[in-house]
């Protein structure tokens, strides 16, 4: 069997506008142009991941409960659009805590890794923080992007810097 080649995602600044412990769908705010681009890169013959750092749960502002609502509602409206989100990794721990999940560690692509038998030579990983480019050069993907999307990051081990996930800003890049 051919292995696939991956997107790996981030959401928060990535797919949607960052907010600080975002888990209300009221708040929920798709970044211009993404839901376009995420389409692109699936009809490009990419799976696509979520990968996310939670922190909000173990700090109590929010439950597993509610990500997981918000979440489900955020692969709906995707799926209106043909857009499948083939599975959605997060880590609830926070910053201090031992854990193997939580970027810039690799524990949830490795629980990806254990569904999908992916091609990392060819896949991507698209980010916004330091800690998801990390990620991605850990875990050996091969192709990084990173998002500028306010947060300050060293951007030396990313392979591309944009300003934000549409086509416009992806289309040189996947030709």
């Amino acid at each position: 069997m051919k292995k696939q080649k991956a997107i790996f995602l981030d959401r928060d600044g990535v797919i949607n506008i960052e907010k600080n412990y975002l888990y209300k769908i009221k708040d929920f705010e798709f970044i211009p142009g993404v839901i376009e681009a995420i389409k692109y890169l699936e009809d490009k013959g990419f799976l696509l991941f979520i990968i996310t750092n939670q922190s909000g749960i173990a700090r109590n502002y929010y439950t597993k409960d509610d990500f997981n609502t918000l979440t489900s509602w955020m692969i709906e409206v995707l799926k209106k659009q043909n857009i499948t989100i083939s599975q959605v990794e997060f880590c609830p721990h926070g910053p201090y805590e031992s854990c193997t999940c939580r970027k810039p560690l690799t524990g949830m692509i490795d629980n990806i890794l254990k569904n999908y038998d992916i091609d990392l030579e060819n896949s991507w990983l698209i980010g916004d923080k330091s800690s998801d480019i990390a990620c991605g050069k850990s875990a050996n993907i091969k192709n990084i992007i990173q998002v500028k999307s306010g947060h300050e990051f060293d951007t030396s081990d990313a392979d591309f810097v944009i300003d934000s996930l549409s086509i416009k800003n992806i289309n040189n890049i996947f030709i």
